[in-house]
Formats: structure tokens, sequence, C-alpha cells
């Protein structure tokens, strides 16, 4: 296993949600931290305040997905802010609730220059300094690929193809760089859901229960230390895809 402490992380969307808290326990860990944002700045500034009061140091970076340039301009920015980079995770996603019929062409760009268009140059801009430091790569896809549902198509196809893009880079970038993806369920629910929606969630959860951001991260940790771990897809929804 991967000793973490004094290695350098960048995380996309960082200063919020699942992606805050993956930068939290990266800081616990003793990780210096490359906080991606878009425009939760202030989010991000107290994520990085927290990192710092768990050990490690924290910085953040802004950058607009949307636009490949830019994100590849934030690896870029990391890697000069920390000296290198032991960790990209691409966590960083739009998640647009949108019926079928609705579905416009502006929602089909959104997801996939955000969700997938965005972790393939990021990953490509990082390739050299992961492979100086024989780093690593997790990506955050999504139980939709083996369970989808209605009314997100833009989104789970662009999350389908990161799980693709995955497995590929984990064979692009061997032997020196480890890529690997965790597929969180329903692990923290959307802003805005009511209790009695988040229960009814959860019947359909054979753990009986939503997830937390929380158990994202405890995998992310761990496929951040495990060495002998490539190409891989850590589920972490509490059995939903079983159904």
């Amino acid at each position: 296993m991967n000793e973490l402490s004094g290695k350098r992380a960048l995380v996309t969307g960082g200063a919020r949600r699942v992606g805050a808290e993956i930068a939290r326990a990266l800081g616990a860990a003793g990780m210096d931290v490359a906080v991606h944002y878009h425009s939760s700045a202030a989010d991000a500034e107290a994520v990085c305040g927290e990192i710092a009061e768990r050990g490690g140091r924290g910085w953040p970076i802004r950058g607009d997905l949307s636009d490949r340039d830019q994100a590849r301009d934030v690896v870029t920015g990391a890697i000069e802010q920390l000296g290198g980079l032991d960790l990209l995770v691409l966590c960083a996603a739009n998640f647009d609730h949108v019926p079928f019929d609705r579905i416009q062409d502006s929602h089909w760009d959104r997801a996939l220059n955000v969700n997938l268009t965005a972790p393939f140059a990021m990953a490509h801009a990082a390739r050299d300094a992961l492979r100086a430091s024989r780093g690593a790569i997790v990506l955050i896809t999504c139980i939709s690929r083996r369970a989808p549902y209605r009314d997100f198509l833009p989104y789970e196809v662009s999350k389908a193809g990161v799980h693709q893009l995955m497995r590929l880079l984990a064979l692009e970038l061997a032997p020196e760089v480890r890529v690997n993806a965790v597929a969180p369920g329903t692990v923290l629910p959307p802003d805005g859901w009511d209790e009695a929606r988040i229960a009814k969630l959860a019947e359909r959860i054979p753990l009986g229960r939503a997830g937390s951001a929380g158990d994202v991260a405890s995998a992310v940790l761990h496929l951040a230390r495990h060495d002998f771990m490539t190409g891989e897809e850590l589920v972490v929804d509490g059995g939903r895809s079983l159904r």
C-alpha cells in the first residue's frame, strides 16, 4: 500500500458535496490538495481551510471544465502550485434531470463536455507528471451504467463513457500510472429532496439507507493507496445495482 502523506493531489469539483469530502479525506491523510471549483470560490476556500485543520495543505484553483482548454489549464496550474502530481481525482460532473422528450442539444453537450471530455483532457494533460511520480488517477463513474434510470439520459451516457475511459487509460498509462474508478449509488441525495423522498429511495437499497460522501471518499483513499489495482471500478451503492 502507498503512503499518501506528503504527496500531491488535484480533486475536480472539490469545493462541494462528494468532491469536497474527497478533498478533506485526502488532506486528513496528509496530502497537499489542489481544490478545483468553477463558481463556488467561498466553498473552495472553506474546504482548503478544513484541509489545513486536518494536517494537509489546500489551494483553490478555478476553471470552467466545459472548456477543455481551461480544463487543461487547471491541471497545469495545479502541477505548478503543488510542484508535481501524485493523484488526480476526476469528480466534477453535472447531473441534469431532463425527460427524454425535452432533451436539447445543450443538455447533451453540457453532459459530454463536463463529464467525459474534461476528464480525458485532464488525464492527458497530467500524464507526464503522473508518470514521473508513478501516481494514480481515480475517476468517479456511476451505478447507472449497471442499473439505468429514466430522465437522466445525457448524464448516464457520459458516465458510461467515463467507465470505458478509465479502462483505456489504465492500459495506455501502465505500468507507471494506475487508473481506477469509484461508482457511487445514492450516497448524497440532490439538494432540495425532502425526507420522505429520500426514505422512499432507500427502500430500493438492500442495505436500507442512502450512503454518504464519506463512503465514496473512503473508496477513493483505498484506490489511491493500493499499488496493485488498475482498470477496476469499486461500486459503492449499498447493493442498489443488484436490483
